[in-house]
């Protein structure tokens, strides 16, 4: 049995940033709880409550500072974590200015009682006449005055309110994010979106979520007015709901909820009934796939009682319709495709718009994959036929090809033709999905092969030599494709599965 990794390993210290994220701890709370569990310096607590490698912190030290800067890379901040360690390095009181800024922090926080003792006493004098440092612009400067030994009377008085009340003013006035940034932020956010996909290395898209995700943290760490912070919150709660995509499809589904919640803490933030909806869907995917149809059906419930604006509304009632197929009850299954056809049915014109798309959007091609999947599984081979030809011909006029709806699709026709006693119609439908790289055959289009494979077996064809033929083939697709999306294939191996 391998040893257990040390308290403080990235994996404790990811859960437990993403735990405090979660409940909106802000960054000193998170490095004072670095400290407290695993026994970190200051500067090496404050590093960690950001996410950050040491390489990371250098490069954004190195921008901040500028030409005449330190030149700093992970060798040198990882030695002014340690000092005063022997094998640390001095960390000066610019360094330590340009840092506390980067983390949100002041020189206190950066130092502890060792650093102290090991300062010069003319930085320590420095420390002790300089005026206090600054904090994050978020806490109004009516807090920062400090307390007069006397309190002021008549004219004095008067005059000092006024005064406080113009402080406040201003700082009400400031915002660190203008429309133009949180125009791009939502620009950002729609491409990555879209990207995921089509793309040849989802991981890639993946580490862009995330860099995007944390300029939005750094963002809300600050001060906006209202309506900007709802729409920073907005932003962020689609990322979290991208990012809980993305990490289901890896394999993930425990850390995929934790991304779910956070991204439904901001739908709460933001008041948006459109991101409720959406994280509602994503929080019914992630039980359904694994196996939670209850669950599943329960978040569609609470997503589509949102009446949210776009096509999330039509993909809450296919995902209802799937799960209810899937615990036998086709009855509340027709119902709720009919409820999706309904809603569909308003963009006849193509009007109605997504504010992300890409992910977020449930266009003709997917509508169809959901409905011909639930009429197979209710015995009616030329229902499922016919959606899925209607969503295959959908997916053909998108301008983003869609590997896992379309596989899943082709899969629906060949059970299809199995319902239909039409052995060459199986093997003729499951050629598309067969003839696929391995890395497009993820997790769900596997699962949907061994179905496939599994109600074969127990057929008619069972034991003809179609049957068998057919059996041999998805057994090498499915052996194949889980070597070459497994941990240690390459990362552009793998390819998202997006349904």
């Amino acid at each position: 049995m391998p040893p257990r990794p040390k308290p403080g390993s990235k994996a404790d210290r990811d859960a437990l940033r993403t735990e405090l994220l979660t409940i909106g701890a802000p960054a000193a709370a998170i490095a004072a709880e670095m400290r407290a569990r695993f026994g970190f310096r200051p500067r090496e607590a404050w590093r960690h409550a950001h996410g950050w490698t040491l390489q990371e912190a250098a490069d954004r030290l190195n921008a901040a500072a500028g030409a005449g800067g330190p030149a700093a890379d992970a060798s040198l901040v990882g030695k002014w974590e340690k000092w005063p360690d022997p094998a640390g390095r001095r960390v000066t009181l610019p360094v330590l200015t340009v840092l506390a800024d980067l983390y949100g922090a002041t020189l206190e926080d950066l130092l502890d009682l060792e650093d102290r003792r090991a300062l010069p006493e003319a930085d320590l004098r420095l420390l002790r006449h300089q005026p206090d440092a600054p904090v994050p612009i978020a806490v109004p400067p009516t807090a920062l005055v400090p307390v007069p030994t006397a309190p002021p009377t008549g004219t004095d008085l008067v005059q000092a309110a006024a005064q406080e009340s113009a402080d406040w003013a201003r700082w009400a006035e400031l915002t660190n994010c203008g429309p133009v940034a949180l125009e791009q932020l939502t620009a950002d956010t729609r491409y990555l979106a879209s990207s995921y996909l089509m793309a040849e290395d989802p991981l890639l898209v993946f580490g862009q979520t995330k860099h995007l995700l944390t300029k939005v943290w750094d963002l809300l760490y600050g001060h906006q007015r209202p309506q900007q912070r709802r729409e920073l919150f907005t932003t962020a709660g689609y990322l979290f709901a991208l990012m809980s995509w993305m990490t289901s499809d890896l394999g993930h589904r425990a850390q995929a909820e934790t991304q779910a919640r956070a991204a439904l803490l901001c739908a709460d933030s933001a008041d948006d009934p459109g991101l409720h909806a959406w994280v509602a869907s994503t929080r019914s995917k992630l039980a359904f796939w694994d196996g939670q149809f209850r669950q599943a059906i329960q978040h569609a419930q609470h997503g589509a009682a949102n009446q949210a604006p776009g096509t999330v509304t039509v993909l809450l009632h296919c995902q209802l319709a799937d799960a209810w197929a899937e615990v036998g009850a086709r009855t509340e299954a027709l119902t709720a495709l009919g409820q999706a056809e309904e809603a569909a049915a308003h963009d006849q014109a193509g009007m109605i718009y997504d504010q992300v798309g890409g992910l977020f959007s449930c266009p003709a091609g997917r509508h169809a994959n959901y409905a011909s999947a639930v009429h197979l599984r209710g015995g009616s081979a030329p229902q499922a036929l016919a959606h899925a030809d209607r969503g295959l011909t959908a997916l053909q006029q998108q301008r983003v090809r869609a590997y896992g709806t379309e596989a899943q699709l082709h899969i629906t026709r060949a059970g299809a033709h199995l319902l239909a006693r039409d052995p060459e119609g199986v093997l003729d439908a499951i050629v598309p999905v067969l003839a696929l790289p391995a890395e497009h055959r993820t997790a769900p289009v596997r699962r949907r092969l061994r179905d496939l494979a599994r109600d074969t077996a127990a057929s008619p064809m069972g034991d003809s030599a179609a049957g068998l033929r057919l059996q041999d083939a998805v057994e090498t697709a499915v052996r194949e494709a889980a070597h070459a999306l497994s941990p240690a294939a390459p990362t552009s191996a793998w390819i998202n599965d997006h349904d």
